[in-house]
């Protein structure tokens, strides 16, 4: 009996064990690159304007640092253990992401700037709509993994209302942009699950209409449709809105090739350039260490995206696949979205540019959606 539970209990260790030994160190390390890359421009973003208010210059470098440190505890748990787990419990991810996305929109909930988004603990925020996007990734992907080859127009529609619900509470808040990068999970899950190209078509067309009927027929606030509008014509711009893109342009022109130097930035240290810290934290890249920093920081994002597919491909089972698709088309197009707004060639959305913008919910799920993909790539021989 002895001989036999120990031959039992023995490969179970081995097997994880082994598993350890197949982490993509490409993947972890390019995402801790960015990450540190990211606290040193939120850091040079934010010093020189909070010596000159009094406060301490370190307080947004010390806040941010903890994120990442938090975010790298919560990756190596969301590593550790068997991701298909999630599949099982994805209907309890799914309840629990709508229960504190309807919380936030409560008077529990903290208004900031006409959105409620948050919920305010203290010095931390906490963004019901950051960890939504996991949640889902987690739920599409099991679903379509469930009915894998037969998605028809009922088991479509119904992967659709998953989104829809979540997508309607943040558009409350309202978040446009997040709803946004829900649109684009959608579309890279359902395409690799074997969505009939027919559907995918009449999704993108309904889409592509509800965005233009929401900005037509006055459902936006006015403010929100000139930040969409003003990079295609700047010139007509009554609320100032296209600000924001000619200090953010110009910024990024001003760092030549080899940049101004690490907190030499003139744009950066003389504020010009609102929420640098955040949505525009690719100027302070741009104007303080030039095109090779930028250059560098997009190859990072490259290798990030290269590793995702990779896992993706190498996936045991399609759940797997889905789970590095959705969050692969999570970090596209964060990644195209945030740089192109700076750049002037796509419209200014508020959408942060993942383990770079200083924030505390934003970093921590990049870092979970992250040992998700390292998951997979562990257990790719299970």
């Amino acid at each position: 009996m002895a001989t036999a539970s120990a031959t039992s209990v023995f490969p179970l260790r081995r097997g994880a064990t082994a598993a350890w030994r197949h982490v993509d160190l490409a993947l972890l390390f390019s995402s801790v690159a960015i990450a540190g890359m990211g606290v040193l421009m939120v850091f040079s973003a934010t010093e020189s304007k909070l010596r000159e208010q009094g406060f301490d210059p370190h307080m947004y470098l010390k806040r941010q640092s903890v994120w990442v440190v938090l975010g790298l505890a919560v990756m190596v748990v969301m590593f550790s253990v068997d991701y298909r787990v999630l599949r099982d419990i994805a209907p309890f991810i799914f309840a629990g992401a709508f229960f504190l996305l309807v919380l936030v929109l409560s008077p529990i909930g903290s208004s900031t700037r006409g959105a409620q988004a948050w919920f305010q603990f203290g010095s931390f925020q906490l963004e019901p709509s950051e960890w939504a996007k996991l949640a889902l990734i987690i739920c599409v992907s099991a679903y379509c993994a469930t009915h894998r080859g037969d998605l028809d127009g009922r088991r479509l529609l119904t992967v659709i209302g998953l989104a829809a619900v979540p997508m309607a509470l943040i558009y409350l808040q309202p978040d446009l942009g997040t709803d946004l990068v829900f649109g684009a999970i959608l579309i890279g899950v359902l395409v690799v699950a074997g969505a009939r190209p027919r559907h995918i078509a009449a999704i993108c067309l309904v889409a592509i209409v509800g965005m233009l009927a929401v900005v037509q027929l006055g459902v936006l606030k006015q403010y929100q449709v000139d930040r969409l509008t003003a990079f295609a014509n700047p010139t007509n711009d009554p609320q100032h809105s296209a600000y924001n893109l000619a200090q953010a342009k110009a910024a990024i022109g001003s760092g030549g090739l080899f940049g101004k130097g690490l907190f030499k930035g003139t744009q950066t240290n003389l504020s010009f350039v609102p929420e640098q810290q955040t949505d525009f934290i690719f100027t302070v890249v741009g104007e303080e260490l030039g095109f090779v920093g930028a250059f560098t920081l997009l190859a990072l994002f490259a290798v990030v995206v290269w590793r995702t597919w990779r896992t993706a491909t190498l996936a045991r089972d399609l759940f797997g696949t889905l789970l590095c698709v959705g969050i692969l088309a999570m970090f596209v197009f964060q990644i195209f979205e945030n740089v192109g707004m700076t750049m002037g060639i796509m419209p200014i959305t508020g959408i942060p540019l993942p383990f770079m913008s200083y924030g505390g919910s934003s970093t921590v799920a990049n870092f979970a959606a992250v040992g998700l993909v390292l998951n997979v790539h562990m257990r790719r021989f299970a």
